[in-house]
């Protein structure tokens, strides 16, 4: 059957199977989500769903599948985070995860993880720290999330706390420059139209924690440092352009292969 057929089913039972035509899968029912039996993964629900926040996603849980952008390089297909490659530049599926730059991979990307008004002083995730798995929000200038800055975190493959797989990275702002640059509009359904599908997935304040604009501008990590700040891609209904955003603030992250 296809999706939209699986998801008319009233009250499915628990454990129920079907085979889904449109991914050529087995995917069975459990919770209130639909898995994956051919990738081990979660399925997405409709784009009817959406706005909505769905169930976190690990980013070591996401689905690995490339795709080749107009310049040549090759690309993670969504999002980190994301339950699927983006459908529409609205789908909420397809967001993923909301990362402060530098840091691992340790729940603060949670989309709804808790804000806490304080700066860590060590870049090492999961380490028994009161931080871990929350969004911080320093008390002042830089309103960096680790004091003392540190430029060395996303820098490549190698970067101390690179969230991407095995052989993936942050992409560079030059890098950024050239997808950019092969884009027929800089706005949202420009980004979308483009080989990497890429969401209008919003941005988490770094002040507050709140999560702005979702569904109507895309804010895309790089791995440059300017400064006390790092530079991000922004696009939304007036153009694209880069920002120097302070390193508290969540954006969205799609690596790029090594």
């Amino acid at each position: 059957m296809t999706t939209a057929e699986r998801d008319a089913i009233a009250s499915p039972a628990e454990g129920l199977t079907i085979y889904n035509t449109e991914y050529n899968c087995l995917q069975y029912f459990k919770g209130t989500l639909w898995f994956d039996l051919c990738e081990g993964g979660l399925t997405p629900g409709p784009e009817s769903d959406c706005p909505f926040i769905p169930t976190f996603l690990p980013s070591d849980e996401t689905v690995v599948n490339d795709v080749i952008s107009l310049t040549g390089e090759t690309w993670m297909d969504r999002n980190l985070g994301a339950y699927n490659a983006a459908r529409s530049s609205t789908d909420c599926w397809a967001y993923g995860n909301i990362y402060q730059w530098g840091r691992g991979s340790d729940g603060h990307e949670h989309r709804t993880s808790d804000p806490l008004p304080t700066s860590a002083s060590t870049a090492i995730p999961n380490a028994g720290n009161p931080w871990d798995g929350k969004f911080i929000t320093p008390p002042s200038s830089p309103y960096d999330w680790l004091n003392p800055q540190n430029d060395n975190l996303w820098q490549g493959g190698s970067g101390i706390n690179n969230p991407c797989p095995a052989g993936y990275r942050l992409p560079t702002s030059p890098e950024w420059d050239s997808e950019i640059g092969s884009w027929g509009s800089l706005t949202p359904a420009g980004a979308y139209a483009s080989p990497l599908k890429l969401p209008a997935a919003g941005q988490r304040n770094p002040y507050s924690g709140l999560l702005l604009v979702v569904g109507t501008s895309g804010y895309y990590w790089s791995s440059t440092v300017d400064g006390e700040f790092s530079r991000s891609l922004l696009f939304y209904s007036g153009g694209a352009n880069w920002n120097n955003d302070r390193r508290a603030t969540g954006e969205s992250v799609r690596c790029i292969k090594d």
